[in-house]
């Protein structure tokens, strides 16, 4: 159908989870970003109108982003320079697909947080146009397709937000390319707390901060951080997993981003907290309760915390570890 529309939305996601620097995520109930997809006339043709038979074919887009709202117009139109717009085009390619595609895009997490903004809206796009063409593609192609635009919005192709923004769930990330992603169990009751202070971080700014090398002692102990977590997901021992919630690799060199960390971090464990990091590159920081009624309590004292800290008026969630990742919905779902 010409005028057939499909709206995909996508969570937003927690990355690195402290010790899980580039391999460890998971999805939350809410926010998220949507993305309605429909056909548009004018795909890929033979040749350019500058083309000759001797020459090589030069492919038109196929995409094309007709609105975005949520942003404040601060992100691209450009369907080549737009996460949803190239992860769209990335499937496309992959299915061989000729028919063009129209995005629109409404984004339900703010930029530059921490919450996979980018990572949102490439997995949206990709499961719109999935189902737009009933091309019902394995979700390893949509992972591939989807990191296409995290590359562009993030720098580079990790994909411990979009893993998660795809599969729901907590989840490890072997290996981005080609994907192997490794669900892991939620204990019964884990809820995460998010706080978004008024701040914001660009991811390229955040990863450079990190440098190319890191010291032995400090890996060494990443290393046992991270197996402890993946054990005390399976065993859901709570006391195992706050022992392990610690990073020695980003958040000490990203902590000038963040006024206040250390403190915002103590306001939480004392709230009841098995711990607290920096949601990806910040600014946004989570927290992980053993219940429901720990995080409210949690909750409260983190955003105490940001205002005195950093001041503003923060963004605060809580939720359970979403079980889903991206799915069809009824627009403005978010």
């Amino acid at each position: 159908m010409a005028d057939r529309v499909v709206t995909a939305f996508a969570p937003a996601t927690v990355s690195n989870v402290a010790c899980g620097f580039d391999v460890l995520g998971f999805a939350l109930e809410a926010p998220g970003d949507e993305v309605s997809a429909r056909f548009v006339e004018g795909g890929r043709e033979p040749f350019s109108s500058e083309a000759s038979p001797k020459r090589a074919p030069v492919p038109l887009p196929l995409v094309r982003i007709d609105d975005i709202t949520g942003d404040d117009g601060r992100l691209p139109r450009e369907a080549a320079r737009n996460t949803a717009g190239v992860a769209a085009q990335a499937l496309l390619t992959s299915l061989g697909e000729r028919r063009g595609v129209a995005l629109s895009i409404c984004k339900g997490l703010p930029l530059s947080s921490g919450l996979g903004g980018s990572a949102a809206s490439a997995a949206a796009a990709v499961v719109a146009v999935d189902a737009l063409l009933d091309a019902h593609a394995p979700v390893e192609t949509l992972i591939t397709c989807a990191l296409e635009g995290e590359r562009l919005g993030a720098g580079s192709a990790h994909a411990d937000n979009i893993a998660p923004a795809l599969c729901g769930g907590f989840v490890l990330v072997r290996r981005a390319s080609p994907p192997d992603i490794i669900r892991l169990p939620v204990p019964a009751g884990l809820t995460a707390v998010v706080v978004h202070p008024d701040l914001e971080i660009e991811t390229s700014r955040a990863r450079a901060m990190l440098g190319d090398t890191v010291p032995l002692a400090d890996a060494i102990r990443q290393w046992a951080n991270l197996g402890a977590l993946v054990h005390g997901l399976h065993r859901a021992d709570f006391a195992l997993i706050a022992r392990a919630l610690e990073d020695t690799i980003a958040e000490p060199r990203r902590a000038s981003l963040v006024p206040g960390l250390s403190a915002i971090k103590r306001a939480a464990v004392e709230a009841g907290a098995l711990g607290c990091s920096l949601s990806g590159s910040g600014p946004s920081l989570f927290a992980l309760c053993r219940d429901a009624h720990t995080a409210a309590t949690v909750a409260a004292a983190m955003t105490t915390a940001v205002r005195a800290e950093v001041g503003g008026d923060p963004q605060t969630y809580i939720s359970s570890i979403a079980p889903q990742g991206a799915r069809i919905v009824s627009p403005c779902a978010s």
